[in-house]
């Protein structure tokens, strides 16, 4: 076990702390009501607007484009014009950045928008703005035409000094003109019908694919075999980018296969939609462990996706001049002889998990704990049966803290979690019935479309709108965040009062989706230890900073994990980790950082994130990478 010396995590309230670097969103300003928006024709509104938009674009005339914004509008662009993750707010920073975009190799890329009223939820109609749903305004999709294809988008319109003006705007590249994805109408044949002796039939070209024989190279290497390296390898797979997915797991699925034994997950079905390949409709709302990993494993073969599994990273290398990684991979065949392969990548992607290296303290006394168990959650096989003479303490208060406590209980432990700060607590119910309710629901539009219309509003939009979603699903939970307060079980709103979203993307944690502990909690049942830091590990428990002891036959660390740099100088040296950008957290325009976008390192991605992120920004990562491949821009380029 190792005992390097590990600080202790401050003693300072979750919401406060963030990914080092990060920046902490101001909320957005919404514009003033309007009165009478209702009688109003939100059809031809749209219309008109984007036709005058279209006209200033036709001329070049900038500043007549961000005219049509209002005084705090936004502009938020992934990859329709520049190769550059941005948000702009304010018509003479618009103005700023139209400008600059004229700069990349193939001047100004945008060509026109058009309203897009295909689907009833991409139709122009009134809705409310702002986060009090006080200010209405006009919400339509957008069909986006580049120099290098077509996009989809987003605009709000709202009424400022009697004119009708653009309050957000997202414009989103979808598709490379020629290089569009082998789906639908363009799906291959499949079949090759005589007069070809000696041909291979479909199983002989699978096996000679996924071996990557006869000299065949990926051009693309994925690390993990999760919903990242999947949905990554999905999207390639669909642009005609050979791709090659290593795990070291004897099965895809395995990282969620082999976690705590009664690990189910907290997001509901419809916002969890895989890439290409919908959960079915008998699918159950919240997915347990072994039956997600069933399906990835399923995923991977009807996709034909190329996974080596128990595959192992021997070796990487960048060539600076050539523009390619040397990989030296180690696979354990089924009769158990090394398959010692090397490639020549053009791009390495780490879809090694949301996190980095897991983060367990290592302190005083540990080496002498003479317990049944100490672990880090990520270790944890789940509680032993019949065990009511036993103690257990769990250091953590999150999700996998939590379910881990309650796992321990429904076994006869004497359970006790250790919170040191406090925690965002939202129900699983007030996230399916507030939060995600009439977006990712039964009812709701087509998953396309809700993540169309959740990441088209700029962060600070959404972080206003979501501050609201946390104060209604506070008031719905009122009764289970009273019993918390009564225990000594110490909550917070999240960033700001921003709730569940934020705290995921501006820490990646920190925060519980009750499914029962709660109450458990509430009853005593749960005890709880707060606010003080863990001195030392004694032979039978823990001993805190201020003198308390805690007597335990079993501690699990559900510590969390840190940034994915960390992992990336584990796995590749820090000649890589050096050049690449921190993971998660906000840059000064509100977009996540370096994930699913250059990362500094040339060649370098990172991918990750829940399912739902997965899902999305998979899109936008293939996209790039496909545009590399073709010579549509180059590493450093905008």
């Amino acid at each position: 076990m190792a005992t390097a010396k590990v600080e202790p995590v401050p003693l300072v309230p979750s919401h406060m702390r963030c990914v080092p670097g990060s920046v902490n969103i101001k909320v957005a300003r919404f514009p003033s009501p309007t009165k009478h928006v209702e009688d109003v024709d939100p059809s031809k509104i749209a219309s008109n607007l984007v036709g005058d938009f279209n006209k200033a674009l036709a001329v070049k005339d900038y500043s007549a484009v961000a005219n049509l914004f209002a005084e705090d509008g936004y502009w938020r662009d992934h990859l329709a014009l520049s190769w550059v993750f941005r948000t702009i707010q304010t018509p003479p920073r618009i103005v700023d950045f139209l400008q600059s975009c004229t700069k990349s190799r193939d001047g100004f890329r945008l060509k026109s928008i058009d309203v897009d009223a295909r689907t009833a939820t991409g139709s122009p109609k009134i809705v409310p703005v702002d986060a009090s749903e006080a200010v209405s305004g006009i919400q339509f999709f957008i069909k986006v035409t580049t120099v290098h294809g077509a996009g989809v988008g987003l605009a709000r319109l709202v009424k400022q000094d009697g004119q009708w003006k653009i309050f957000t705007l997202y414009t989103r590249l979808e598709e490379l003109a020629g290089h569009e994805e082998a789906i639908s109408h363009r799906r291959v044949k499949g079949a090759e019908h005589g007069g070809k002796p000696g041909r291979k039939n479909w199983a002989e070209k699978r096996v000679a694919d996924a071996e990557f024989t006869a000299g065949n190279e990926p051009a693309v290497l994925v690390i993990g075999a999760g919903q990242a390296g999947l949905t990554a390898a999905a999207r390639l797979k669909m642009l005609g980018v050979d791709t090659l997915i290593i795990d070291q797991n004897e099965r895809v699925g395995d990282n969620w296969r082999k976690r705590y034994h009664q690990l189910v997950l907290h997001d509901p079905v419809w916002y969890d939609h895989m890439p290409y390949l919908n959960f079915p409709a008998q699918w159950p709302i919240f997915t347990p462990k072994d039956k997600l990993a069933q399906f990835f494993e399923s995923y991977a073969n009807l996709l034909e996706l190329n996974v080596w599994t128990k595959t192992e990273l021997v070796y990487t290398k960048w060539d600076e001049s050539k523009k390619v990684w040397t990989v030296i991979v180690n696979r354990k065949r089924e009769d158990g002889t090394s398959d010692i392969r090397t490639f020549h990548p053009r791009h390495l992607i780490q879809a090694t998990g949301h996190s980095g290296k897991k983060n367990q303290p290592s302190m005083k006394g540990v080496e002498n704990f003479k317990g049944d168990r100490l672990c880090h959650s990520s270790e944890f096989p789940g509680a032993r049966e019949n065990s009511q003479s036993k103690k257990a303490i769990v250091v953590g208060s999150c999700n996998s803290a939590h379910d881990i406590a309650q796992d321990f209980l429904e076994k006869g432990y004497d359970i006790t979690i250790v919170q040191r700060s406090s925690t965002h607590v939202v129900s699983s119910k007030a996230i399916t019935e507030i939060a995600l309710k009439g977006l990712y629901s039964e009812d709701g539009p087509p998953v396309d479309d809700a993540d169309l219309l959740l990441h088209g509003l700029p962060t600070p939009v959404l972080k206003a709108i979501q501050i609201k979603v946390a104060e209604r699903q506070a008031e719905s939970d009122k009764d289970m965040l009273d019993g918390l307060d009564k225990a000594g079980f110490k909550v917070d709103r999240g960033p700001d009062g921003a709730g569940l979203f934020f705290k995921y993307f501006q820490r990646g944690g920190g925060y519980y989706i009750d499914v029962g502990a709660s109450q458990l909690i509430a009853d005593g049942k749960i005890k709880v230890k707060q606010g003080k830091e863990i001195d030392e590990v004694l032979p039978r428990g823990l001993r805190f900073e201020d003198g308390t002891e805690l007597e335990a036959d079993e501690i699990v660390f559900a510590t969390g994990y840190q940034n994915m740099r960390t992992q990336t100088r584990l796995m590749f040296g820090d000649e890589v980790a050096d050049r690449v950008g921190d993971v998660w957290g906000f840059n000064s325009e509100g977009e996540i950082r370096t994930i699913w976008q250059r990362s500094g390192h040339p060649g370098f991605w990172f991918h990750g994130g829940n399912l739902a992120m997965c899902r999305y920004y998979s899109r936008l990562l293939a996209l790039q990478i496909k545009g590399l491949e073709e010579g549509l821009f180059q590493d450093g380029e905008i």
